[in-house]
């Protein structure tokens, strides 16, 4: 105890590949948990949206094919992420970290702010509700965790020593 603090992972093992320390590979697993949460939001929505005729054809594509793009750059991000790439990490935490969680609770706040009350919410909620529910909550909490995660004392000392190895 005394104030010493433990060592750092080494960045290159005895195979010479480098690890990422265990804050790195906890972001990486609430990044991919935050996409598979996406995508089941996404297709609780679109079912709701076929099932209630409440958008056309072409409106449901393109909302499909952004949040695909957004999912497959999210996968892209976090596999980088795990090989050092602060970029990736910068990327997450402001695309993700910042305007993602923006647009996760901007339909709650707008809702809340049109004068419905947190009690309104559960009135009438069904189990697609409740799913959809459970999923954004599960998915804000993840993107939260791993934003934080990937900018812990181990991990910033990892960045550093892969970009200094670069």
């Amino acid at each position: 105890m005394g104030g010493r603090r433990a060592p750092l992972p080494s960045p290159r093992p005895a195979g010479g590949k480098p690890t990422a320390p265990p804050p790195v590979h906890a972001a990486f697993a609430l990044w991919i948990t935050a996409v598979v949460a996406g995508f089941f939001e996404t297709v609780l929505a679109v079912g709701g949206l076929i099932a209630e005729g409440d958008a056309s054809t072409g409106e449901i594509a393109g909302g499909l094919l952004l949040r695909m793009a957004v999912f497959s750059a999210a996968v892209l991000c976090a596999v980088q992420l795990r090989h050092g790439r602060n970029w990736a990490r910068v990327t997450l935490a402001l695309g993700l970290g910042v305007l993602g969680t923006l647009s996760l609770v901007i339909g709650p706040v707008q809702w809340l702010a049109d004068g419905h009350s947190p009690g309104d919410a559960f009135r009438d909620v069904g189990l697609v509700d409740a799913l959809f529910g459970a999923s954004r909550v599960l998915h804000l909490s993840a993107v939260l965790t791993a934003t934080v995660l990937m900018f812990r004392p181990a991990a910033n000392a990892w960045f550093r020593a892969a970009a200094r190895k670069r």
